[in-house]
């Protein structure tokens, strides 16, 4: 029975993607035996069923306003974010490793932003390049000295993995400024649970309704004061801000009040909340405002986003603030090439996970190889993001390539290089053709990080290019998203074919619950092989 599921059904006509790895389906067209059990539910869909539960996630989609923002498209900012309602799956014994690998890392870059702004121990033994480090524009030498309160720098991190031929998943880049994305982890599974509800709870997969809360945990955990007396707030810089949807989600979700920056004040080196009662003591500011503009006194002077004085409140120990102003030298990506020798310095470990050869084209070696190979390398600005500033060499023409040359030859601290990786892919519907396809897809787990150690969400966020052919998979520029599925042991390790009742019953259930769940955002701004680091797509 497993061998016939893609010769019918859903999965009718289905060819993986030569040269790539299918998540679903092996190379002789079976389904994996981890997820066994979840493709023959699906499998047993029809074309005509599953195109139905694909148009009530839209609707729902759509009258939710889960919507993201395209500053740079005339025909107007808001968008609605595609889902793909065919979800990508990740066995029990993947995320487990893919959780070790994650915590891992958070914790050596974290070690690494405590020691470049404090003794500089890796510098001076020249582990890390100094030049490359300080160098960066991301360094805040202003802050130097400055512990964070609570000692945690990257409270949340968004680290983009991809999946090579071979399998194996490999760190793209690290987000560890203000990663955004994550609502539509949240909404997807909202959204999956109300038009496939029989399904996703026979597939037994891991929960994410909790992260909210562990979000909140996590900020009430670096408090200046006890955690049952801290007054947390999320700060945003508006309605017009292009991830505004998700500031005003989490805010709501974890029970937080949704701030901007005339709302809170610092009087004596503390911040204050402006309520009908008076001012409130507030202990822990999550800020979704970028750091260039998060205080006036400090950063830029001509900033109406931000609050005065905050950064004298932080210095004195008596806010918090989450991520940490400054984390943006570890993400750089001039510095992730890096990041393994980090893992090894601070905590004497192997990495668990591996990463994407990568060019620095400061280095005259380096730069040479680049400029005489562009036509086979991705070419990235190390301070770019959502794709742009990115040069995809195979798929470049001789001007393109000749701008980049230039610009590589003017500036080569702003640019690194690296071959492009096969990305893996997974079943995706395709509404023109009415039947699942392969398509590219990458993946950004969420780790939180509080004075107790990290913990990883499961899953993450998978975003997919929808269009054929295509390595790009943000929003800005065709992609969407999916339901990331980690399945749940059972016990030895693979899925076991379930007894099929009528799936066009469960489907008809479903379908009386056409709305989702409500949570717009801007979505992570990256392409596969591509860049990303903060809110804008």
């Amino acid at each position: 029975m497993l061998q016939e599921i893609p010769g019918a059904g859903l999965f009718a006509g289905y060819t993986p993607l030569p040269g790539a790895y299918d998540e679903l389906f092996g190379p002789d067209g079976a389904p994996r035996p981890e997820f066994l059990r979840t493709a023959t539910l699906l499998g047993a869909l029809t074309p005509s069923e599953f195109a139905r539960a694909q148009q009530l996630a839209e609707i729902a989609l759509l009258n939710q306003g889960v919507t993201f923002s395209v500053y740079a498209d005339q025909r107007g900012a808001e968008k609605i974010f595609p889902l793909c309602l065919m979800p990508r799956m990740l066995s029990a014994a993947a995320w487990a490793h893919l959780e070790r690998g994650l915590e891992q890392r958070v914790r050596a870059l974290g070690m690494f932003l405590d020691d470049v702004y404090g003794e500089q121990r890796i510098l001076k033994e020249e582990r890390v390049p100094r030049d490359l480090v300080l160098g960066s524009g991301q360094y805040l030498k202003r802050i130097h000295g400055l512990a964070p309160p609570g000692g945690v720098r990257i409270h949340i991190a968004g680290v983009d993995l991809i999946r090579d031929p071979d399998g194996t998943f490999r760190v793209l880049e690290d987000n560890l400024r203000t990663p955004s994305g994550v609502s539509y982890v949240l909404e997807n599974r909202l959204i999956s649970k109300r038009v496939l509800p029989h399904l996703l709870d026979k597939a037994r997969v891991e929960r994410v309704d909790h992260y909210p809360a562990r979000l909140a945990e996590t900020l009430r955990s670096v408090s200046p004061v006890s955690p049952g007396s801290t007054s947390a707030v999320v700060l945003t810089p508006g309605p017009y801000n292009s991830a505004y949807f998700e500031h005003s989600f989490l805010a709501r979700t974890m029970g937080l009040e949704l701030v901007q920056a005339p709302d809170l004040f610092v009087d004596q080196d503390q911040v204050f909340v402006r309520t009908t009662r008076g001012p409130r003591r507030v202990h822990v500011i999550y800020r979704r405002t970028d750091e260039a503009f998060l205080d006036p006194e400090v950063f830029r002077p001509d900033s109406l986003l931000g609050v005065r004085g905050l950064m004298r409140a932080y210095a004195a120990g008596n806010v918090a603030l989450a991520n940490a102003p400054g984390n943006g030298v570890a993400d750089d990506k001039a510095v992730y090439p890096f990041v393994p020798e980090m893992i090894r310095y601070y905590l004497g470990e192997e990495p668990i996970l591996e990463q994407v050869p990568t060019y620095l084209c400061m280095r005259d070696d380096d730069r040479r190889y680049v400029l005489e190979h562009l036509e086979e390398l991705v070419v990235k600005a190390v301070d770019e993001a959502g794709g742009y500033g990115m040069l995809m060499g195979p798929q470049s023409t001789a001007a393109q390539r000749e701008e980049f040359r230039a610009r590589i030859q003017a500036t080569p601290r702003r640019y690194i290089a690296q071959h492009r990786v096969e990305l893996s892919t997974s079943p995706t519907w395709d509404p023109a053709t009415r039947s699942a396809v392969p398509r590219r897809l990458d993946l950004r787990p969420y780790v939180l990080t509080g004075r107790d150690g990290s913990w990883a969400l499961p899953g993450g966020l998978t975003r997919v290019a929808l269009v054929a052919g295509s390595y790009v998979v943000n929003s800005s520029q065709g992609g969407g998203s999916k339901d990331t599925w980690v399945l749940k042991s059972a016990g030895n390790g693979a899925q076991r074919p379930p007894s099929i009742q009528s799936q066009s019953q469960s489907q008809s259930q479903s379908q009386s619950q056409s709305s989702g769940g409500a949570a717009g955002g801007a979505p992570p701004s990256d392409a596969a092989s591509g860049s990303a680091t903060t809110e804008a797509p």
